[in-house]
């Protein structure tokens, strides 16, 4: 996937808990990584998540991938790209390149997010706050 705005990089070491009997990180981790660097995004470009929520915005995960590439080990060094690919309607898609410190790919992927009010129903557009966080995250 192409970025479609700014790519932001998160270091982060791969904790103990976060491994198998083998001292490999477990597939189930890479989606909370890609998780905390999107929060970390949203926060750097001056719009986090819990602002969104303030104004009745939620983003529910509607589709999810990674492909692993390389594995991590315990106490590994990584390092998360975090990027925004398509912004539709209803709908937004983060994109993720996971590198081992040497610059190799350990996993890619991406999620995409529905714009959702609380009770879970779609916001298909004409919604100020989406607007200025499209424009934020997109002209970046």
């Amino acid at each position: 996937m192409e970025a479609k705005g700014e790519k932001r990089s998160y270091t982060f070491r791969v904790r103990y808990a976060e491994t198998d009997q083998m001292g490999i990180a477990h597939h189930s981790n890479y989606f909370v990584w890609f998780e905390a660097g999107r929060s970390d995004y949203c926060r750097d470009l001056g719009v986090p998540y819990p602002e969104w929520e303030r104004h009745g915005v939620f983003l529910p995960v509607v589709e999810a991938r990674c492909r692993y590439k390389s594995p991590l080990c315990y106490d590994e060094l990584a390092t998360l790209e975090v990027f925004p690919v398509e912004c539709g309607a209803a709908a937004m898609t983060f994109g993720y390149h996971l590198r081992h410190a040497d610059g190799r790919l350990a996993a890619e992927g991406w999620t995409k997010h529905a714009f959702a009010d609380a009770e879970g129903r779609l916001i298909r557009g004409g919604n100020e706050f989406i607007e200025r966080l499209k424009s934020a995250i997109f002209s970046a």
